[in-house]
């Protein structure tokens, strides 16, 4: 163990700091930068080259084409790819076509849901956060933010008249609820 060269563990050096590859505005060497971003590739003469580009490259590579689908947009086929989020399903005439298959179209199209009762112009639709929470906003978004945080029943409350309840699961029953706070009435669900 007595005969470890220490100068190749050297903290102050990281591994990958030459990327050996030239800059294509200027033709200097690109080598990794830090921001609060995270690490980048940038040119060396900074000042006077402003050229980046991500360390990682999140290009979506196609993986399989669906033959018995269609884009609804331009009806060419529809391919499985894989992107900077993931898995997705889109249109094989990209730069032309942006369409992406959404996985909650079909549970859209299934139960249809309840108009806005703020604006009285747009329908409620089904929408998810960036953590994959579902909830439920008007589809006339600039104009009305009207949203809830669950499911809306289109039934009117006894109490205010406030055209839809919203479904709440409790711990060993289902109610429907009120969703304005100066309301919050609760009764039974009716299934």
């Amino acid at each position: 163990m007595s005969k470890i060269d220490h100068s190749l563990f050297s903290a102050n050096k990281h591994a990958l700091e030459k990327e050996y590859e030239i800059c294509p505005q200027c033709g200097s060497e690109l080598v990794i930068r830090n921001s609060k971003s995270g690490p980048f590739l940038g040119c060396a003469s900074y000042p006077k080259c402003d050229f980046i580009r991500p360390l990682a490259h999140h290009d979506s590579s196609e993986i399989k084409v669906l033959e018995d689908s269609a884009c609804p947009q331009c009806s060419k086929q529809l391919v499985v790819k894989n992107g900077r989020y993931g898995m997705f399903i889109g249109c094989t005439g990209y730069p032309e076509c942006h369409y992406i298959a959404n996985e909650n179209e079909a549970k859209q199209n299934e139960e249809p849901l309840p108009s806005c009762p703020k604006c009285k112009k747009g329908r409620l639709v089904s929408r998810s956060n960036k953590f994959g929470k579902i909830f439920y906003s008007c589809d006339c978004y600039p104009s009305c933010k009207y949203t809830l945080n669950n499911k809306p029943v289109e039934q009117s409350c006894p109490e205010c008249n406030w055209p839809l309840l919203i479904e709440r699961k409790m711990a060993n029953s289902t109610v429907l609820q009120c969703p304005q706070k100066s309301c919050m009435h609760k009764l039974a669900a009716t299934e």
